[in-house]
């Protein structure tokens, strides 16, 4: 009976706890989209879209009435009279009367080096000249003697109570007395002239602006050694100020040689200082440097400034239009209404023609265009663009209407 129980028992089937099977369920339903969910989130951001990375430009205006524009070149102010003022001898410098943004006048004493050795030789050369003055003198005495001594004995010997060796001796003393003379006045003029070089060398010890201007940089301090040359190593200065004449101030600027033809002398030229965006200065050709970079392929061309302004600074980075030359009548030729600019690399062109690519926000906006004119890396255009608007510079091939981008450096 009890293995018949045993059976039976063994041929029962458990049953799981009503509710334990549907909750195992559930719970592998939420897992099954849980995981969906994660992979069409993580699909999504795999196959998102990318912001590309553009640089941009402003596009600019200019205005009606300006005189049209042939050429655009950048460049630096310089100065053509530039000084670091430095002593023509060496010595330790004990004074100093300049500092940076003072103007100076020609001739202003800018420092003073140590003048005691100077001084004392000086005085040392008035004093032999002094002496070399005396000895003239007492020679110039004894010469009168002589010549008196001279004649006694030529009388005497002509009434016949004198001899003629006396007349002798007193001419020979004579004579002597003449030369000693003669080669005294010219150690005394030697001695004048050791003076004048030690006053020279005094004079030295005073350092004088060469010319008036501003000074921009100040290199020696009180008790610092100056030299005219590079010596005694990072122990010596080898100038005291450097000096602009700011009236000399002018632009160099390297114009690519493909397009030299462009440029003329005494030509107008608009300047635009990078630090003054919106200040524009008149200006003209001075002359093209006849030679060319040939690393470079540039040419060198000098500009003067029309008018000087305070803001005109040497090194200071500038822009420069060379505007086109006069009519047949002389008069300067203008354009009659708005060019609108951009860069020549923000323009593209396909099938459907010209277009820019205007940025609005995180995308571009594909914009017509027609061209016109170049002037200089910019070109005049036409169509539904403004200036102060932004467009891409060299679009990317892949770059579309209404893409998303990055500008670089934002």
């Amino acid at each position: 009976m009890t293995e018949l129980k045993d059976d039976l028992a063994a041929l029962r089937i458990d049953r799981e706890p009503e509710g334990r099977g549907s909750a195992r369920w559930i719970t592998w339903v939420v897992l099954v989209l849980m995981l969906a969910g994660g992979g069409y989130f993580a699909w999504r951001w795999l196959t998102r879209e990318r912001p590309l990375e553009v640089e941009v430009a402003a596009v600019t205006e200019r205005a009606a009435g300006t005189q049209a524009a042939v050429l655009n070149a950048s460049g630096y102010v310089t100065a053509r009279r530039r000084a670091t003022v430095s002593s023509k001898i060496t010595g330790k410098v004990v004074e100093v009367n300049v500092e940076e943004g003072m103007k100076v006048t020609a001739g202003q004493v800018l420092a003073r080096l140590d003048d005691t050795e100077a001084k004392a030789a000086l005085a040392l050369a008035e004093a032999q000249a002094r002496a070399a003055g005396h000895q003239l003198k007492e020679n110039e005495v004894h010469l009168a003697q002589a010549k008196i001594t001279l004649n006694r004995a030529q009388a005497l010997l002509k009434n016949g109570v004198g001899m003629q060796a006396e007349v002798d001796l007193a001419k020979a003393d004579v004579d002597g007395t003449e030369a000693r003379i003669n080669a005294l006045n010219e150690m005394v003029r030697v001695a004048e002239r050791q003076v004048d070089v030690q006053k020279t060398d005094l004079d030295n010890t005073i350092i004088r602006a060469p010319f008036s201007g501003i000074a921009i940089s100040k290199d020696a301090q009180q008790g610092e050694m100056v030299s005219p040359v590079s010596a005694g190593g990072g122990f010596t200065r080898t100038g005291i100020c450097t000096i602009v004449d700011m009236k000399s101030l002018e632009i160099d600027v390297d114009v690519n040689e493909s397009y030299i033809n462009r440029v003329k002398p005494d030509q107008n030229v608009t300047a635009i200082l990078d630090a003054y965006p919106d200040f524009q200065i008149p200006a003209e050709v001075i002359t093209i440097v006849p030679t060319a970079d040939r690393q470079k392929a540039t040419v060198q061309v000098r500009i003067r400034f029309k008018k000087m302004d305070p803001r005109i600074l040497p090194d200071m980075g500038i822009k420069v239009t060379f505007l086109r030359e006069a009519d047949a009548k002389g008069e300067p030729v203008v354009q009659a209404r708005p060019v609108t600019l951009v860069p020549k690399a923000s323009v593209v062109t396909d099938a459907a023609g010209a277009a820019v690519f205007v940025v609005r926000g995180d995308a571009v906006e594909r914009r017509a265009v027609k061209t016109a004119g170049a002037d200089g890396d910019r070109v005049e255009v036409t169509g539904a663009i403004t200036a102060g608007d932004r467009v891409v510079v060299t679009p990317p091939a892949a770059l579309k209407d209404g893409a998303k981008i990055a500008v670089k450096g934002a």
